[in-house]
């Protein structure tokens, strides 16, 4: 589209508006300036809009150009100095997208509508099964108290179970559910076996607004989400933005539909996978929840862990993962009760920011945590299908493989994006690296990077009419490369040899429990030849050797020693002087 000069995109979040202009240089699509505001959802202005007006004033400011006129974002561009050609919005604001899921298998079709729902940006509030262990009066009890914007229902292969469905669809008709926004009927996508569709309709019609798509699961061995996520997109423009104040006013200035903001992040995560042809894995780390997005070979998948944040959902991080697992990865002793008070501080506090360099490794410790149990959530629900008839080969059948395996395989993942405050404002960029070395224990060979300053919804969104300047902008001012890190996958005693590198010239041997960063900088590429041991493996099988083209980054080339899966002294002495050594290592200050 090169007729599209300047783009301006603002991002709606539950707090902040932020607002990006984008303009076209010789060089290509660049970020030009950056404005926010607080968002105006909520009374006392009860209009998005105005919030969105605000950072677009910001804008304008830093500019000294002109974007609003006559109260509304002025399209298209008229000279140098006034309007844009395009203006786009995402939104999470008012609580974003909240559905219920509702199949016949918990395992089966109950899964395959949590990965349609969460693929199309939504929080997955319960997902109720006729297998999930409730009594039919709980589930109904359990309906109508959630209150979620819509539900989506599914089950059975074309031509297969029609009563279980009609049974589900007599649950909703007792619990006679109400959208949480109110003022209309309840949207409810029926995305289940065809021959149930007309029991279905008859129980539902005039109850609710149904919306009948193609089966999400027509056979056992087929898949089909992008129906059930089409529908989901519509209903959440025509429900649930009409119903949030100002977003019908916001829509009308839009030169695109708005998105939602994870729906936008997902849009962005495929886009550079699919024009880079990689394997993708990134994660978007909040105050309440913890989003992770993957695509390999091709296939996405999006979870969001609603209770997993840092700073409303920070205590629900340390009771779902425990005091000694924070504790393990802090490089200093410390009282129970002390860390129990710290993390409930910052629960009351969401707002504050760490004020010591104990206080920053106490947070960074609770987000390798967060991190890491919202990574084990994603891997559950991104994987092959289950029942699945499949031919095996006797080796397959001796190793007892089942169906529906995880398709997240990190020998094969080629970026990591690590993006959300606690990863993007973390004080050095090493940090950041070294948070996600800990919770996502990446393998073989992998680029790590973070997001500069959250743009990635709007780049999202802006991929689905320019993908290639969502593309540019995201390369050049959105990504901040920190290097590739090496992690040779297998273990071994402390100090034995794991590998010899051969880069520039030199060979540098490395061992078992040793962290070390080669200087190599942003736009740097290196040759670097791997020779594990026989009890290693970098990418090409144990004990075999491999080379790579290594790209640098502001931390640089990172070999990652620590073995595969990582473990932590049990003594908290030597764990405390391991972690330290491993902070020194990468050039961070120890306390």
């Amino acid at each position: 589209m090169p007729e599209i000069r300047s783009i301006l995109a603002t991002d709606c979040g539950s707090t902040t508006t932020k607002a990006i202009l984008i303009e076209r240089k010789p060089e290509g699509y660049r970020l030009i300036a950056r404005g926010e505001a607080p968002t105006t959802v909520e009374a006392p202005f009860d209009d998005v809009t105005i919030g969105v007006l605000n950072a677009v004033r910001e804008l304008e400011e830093l500019t000294g150009k002109t974007f609003i006129r006559d109260g509304k974002i002025l399209t298209p561009q008229v000279d140098e100095c006034t309007g844009v050609d395009a203006y786009l919005s995402t939104s999470s604001a008012g609580g974003g997208l909240q559905m219920t899921v509702a199949g016949v298998v918990k395992v089966m079709s109950a899964e395959s509508a949590q990965r349609a729902a969460l693929g199309a940006g939504a929080i997955i509030m319960d997902v109720i099964a006729v297998d999930d262990g409730r009594k039919d009066y709980e589930k109904v009890q359990r309906i109508r108290q959630l209150r979620p914007d819509m539900i989506l229902m599914s089950g059975g292969t074309d031509g297969g179970t029609v009563t279980h469905l009609v049974e589900l669809a007599e649950m909703l008709v007792a619990a006679d559910p109400r959208p949480r926004l109110g003022g209309m009927r309840l949207p409810v996508i029926f995305a289940g076996n065809k021959d149930a569709r007309a029991p279905v309709k008859q129980l539902l019609d005039g109850k609710v607004d149904l919306r009948v798509v193609e089966n999400l699961r027509p056979t056992l061995e087929r898949e089909n989400l992008a129906p059930a996520r089409e529908a989901i997109h519509e209903l959440f423009l025509e429900h649930v933005m009409q119903q949030a104040p100002g977003y019908s006013k916001l829509l009308s200035w839009t030169s695109a539909d708005i998105m939602s903001t994870p729906n936008a992040v997902g849009k962005i995560m495929q886009t550079i996978a699919e024009m880079r042809g990689i394997n993708i894995l990134g994660v978007d780390i909040g105050g309440a929840t913890t989003d992770v997005f993957s695509v390999f070979g091709g296939v996405y998948n999006r979870t969001v862990s609603a209770n997993l944040g840092m700073s409303y959902s920070i205590c629900n991080v340390l009771v779902e993962t425990g005091v000694a697992n924070i504790r393990r990865w802090l490089p200093f002793e410390v009282d129970e009760r002390d860390l129990r008070n710290r993390l409930r501080n910052k629960m009351i506090r969401p707002t504050t920011i760490p004020q010591t360099l104990e206080d920053l490794y106490v947070e960074q410790a609770v987000a390798r945590e967060a991190l890491r149990l919202a990574f084990e959530h994603h891997k559950s629900l991104a994987r092959g299908l289950k029942g699945v008839q499949q031919q095996r080969t006797i080796g397959e059948a001796l190793t007892q493989e089942d169906t529906g395996k995880t398709l997240v395989n990190m020998m094969e993942l080629d970026m990591l994006v690590g993006s959300g405050g606690v990863l993007s404002h973390a004080p050095r960029r090493a940090q950041a690296a070294l948070m996600m070395m800990d919770a996502y224990q990446p393998e073989g060979v992998t680029m790590l990077t973070v997001d500069s300053i959250f743009m990635m919804p709007q780049l999202g969104v802006l991929s689905t009419i320019h993908p290639e300047a969502a593309t540019e902008v995201f390369e050049r001012d959105c990504l901040v490369i920190l290097g590739t890190c090496i992690a040779p996958v297998g273990t071994t005693k402390d100090g034995d040899e794991v590998c010899t590198l051969r880069l520039a010239g030199e060979t540098h041997q490395l061992r078992f429990g040793e962290l070390r960063v080669f200087p190599l900088h942003e736009g740097e590429k290196i040759e670097v030849e791997i020779r594990p041991t026989r009890a290693f493996d970098v990418g090409a099988g144990r004990g075999k050797p491999l080379t790579v083209t290594a790209e640098g980054g502001v931390v640089g080339l990172v070999v990652d020693c620590r073995g595969r899966p990582l473990a932590l002294p049990q003594r908290d002495s030597e764990r405390i002087a391991k972690l330290q050594t491993w902070l020194k290592a990468m050039g961070l200050p120890t306390v």
